[in-house]
């Protein structure tokens, strides 16, 4: 408990009145932001959670953690709305700074999910790093067990609405709305489709495309 009673006290003075989130936020968002932490943090102390300053969480943040599972966010990190994150016995989920996840997101770690700094994380989208096994005839599908693949979503990474991840995604790339990433995705590319299949490639010496017109 001294660990969480020190990471309480810190609160109000990291997090409440941190300059980068009050251009942000008025003093009412940020108050409620701050007891939201105070509730995580109290109704997990076996877990390893730690927010970095200027963290803000916004209505519906729930996390399931009923293990040892390791929750790290960076600074600025901001959790808009309706923010959901399972992770089962030892599995660890890192953000890095300035992230942003908007509405409805959902996070399934059994291993480990990394997501680096500056990403994005549009509404109803889910990453998940384990998927059912199913191919055996003779055992229902909850006795299978999983196959697990670490995430790795490279810092600028950009994942739009109604996507679901359970592949690496590369610095900079961009997943199209709806996308099932199934497949590790290079930096500087475009991705979309269920399967996600590149589009795009718009990386370092890469020639400038022009965007394509309705008619042409």
């Amino acid at each position: 408990m001294g660990r969480l009673a020190s990471s309480i006290a810190q609160l109000p003075r990291r997090i409440l009145y941190s300059d980068d989130r009050r251009r942000r936020y008025g003093p009412g968002p940020r108050l409620m932001s701050t007891l939201r932490k105070w509730r995580v943090l109290l109704s997990h102390p076996h877990a390893r959670i730690r927010f970095g300053d200027g963290v803000y969480i916004g209505p519906g943040f729930n996390l399931h953690i009923p293990a040892r599972g390791s929750f790290i966010v960076g600074r600025n990190v901001e959790f808009r709305r309706d923010f959901t994150a399972e992770i089962e016995g030892d599995g660890l989920i890192t953000i890095g700074a300035g992230t942003v996840f908007t509405y409805g997101p959902v996070l399934q770690c059994s291993k480990s999910i990394e997501i680096g700094e500056d990403a994005r994380v549009g509404h109803a989208s889910t990453i998940v790093d384990a998927q059912h096994r199913f191919r055996d005839p003779e055992r229902p599908m909850d006795e299978q067990g999983y196959d697990w693949h670490p995430i790795v979503i490279a810092p600028g990474a950009v994942i739009t609405t109604k996507c679901t991840i359970m592949a690496s995604i590369g610095r900079r790339a961009f997943i199209g709305a709806g996308s099932v990433v199934t497949n590790d995705i290079p930096a500087y590319t475009v991705a979309v489709g269920a399967p996600a299949r590149i589009v795009e490639d718009f990386g370092p010496g890469q020639p400038e495309v022009e965007p394509t017109r309705a008619g042409d």
